[in-house]
């Protein structure tokens, strides 16, 4: 087990068009999370209760589901052998940053992580930052952008394996005739979060068609 991971993150900056970087080395814990302590908080967002796990090098989890017993439920399930604790108190400066971005009111995020990923998730991850804030792309198109335009399921696959939902948006992803499939935290979740996002995107291009005003 990797006990010194890799610096890991995920970046947002303002002016990017929502676009992330995404940065992965190596976790500091073990397949479901054998040698981890988490700790855990549920926060409320316009769209429900998220909860967000992390360990002391960074975030590990996060869902989002109406039922907060449901996401403690999926949460223990993805990390069995793993130590965890519901701590508010510890875990509010950062859910207090994470729903600022989630909701919009900040670009700007800088988010340490700790998860496990294969060479090829962490390609697809990579490739679900780089679509554009209000933005979607096909899981052929992912594939094809990674070279593998055949592996459209291969895709799916890795998309659906993310731990961190919202953060790595894999609810960007779509199928081939622009139909909404295969969220984890349900379909309407996925129609909500893109309605959102995609409104924020069209009041950030109004601004900037606007230009600076001078009074």
């Amino acid at each position: 087990m990797n006990t010194q991971p890799s610096s890991s993150y995920v970046r947002y900056r303002a002016g990017k068009g929502g676009i992330g970087e995404l940065v992965l080395g190596g976790a500091s814990y073990g397949s479901r999370g054998r040698g981890a302590r988490m700790t855990y908080t549920t926060a409320m967002s316009q769209f429900g209760p998220i909860m967000t796990a992390a360990t002391e090098h960074g975030v590990c989890w996060l869902g989002i589901h109406a039922s907060v017993a449901r996401l403690e439920a999926e949460l223990r399930g993805d990390y069995p052998a793993a130590e965890l604790r519901s701590d508010d108190g510890a875990m509010g400066d950062l859910a207090t940053r994470l729903m600022a971005w989630i909701g919009g009111d900040t670009k700007e995020l800088f988010l340490p992580l700790d998860i496990r990923a294969t060479p090829y998730q962490r390609a697809v991850w990579g490739e679900l930052c780089a679509i554009p804030l209000g933005a979607t792309r096909s899981y052929g198109e992912i594939a094809r952008r990674l070279g593998r335009s055949s592996a459209a399921r291969a895709v799916g696959h890795a998309n659906g394996s993310n731990p961190v939902a919202i953060v790595i948006p894999c609810h960007r992803a779509i199928g081939s005739n622009g139909t909404l499939t295969g969220y984890r935290w349900g379909l309407e979740y996925k129609r909500r979060l893109l309605e959102h996002e995609r409104a924020v995107a069209q009041v950030s291009r109004q601004l900037t068609l606007a230009g600076p005003r001078f009074t």
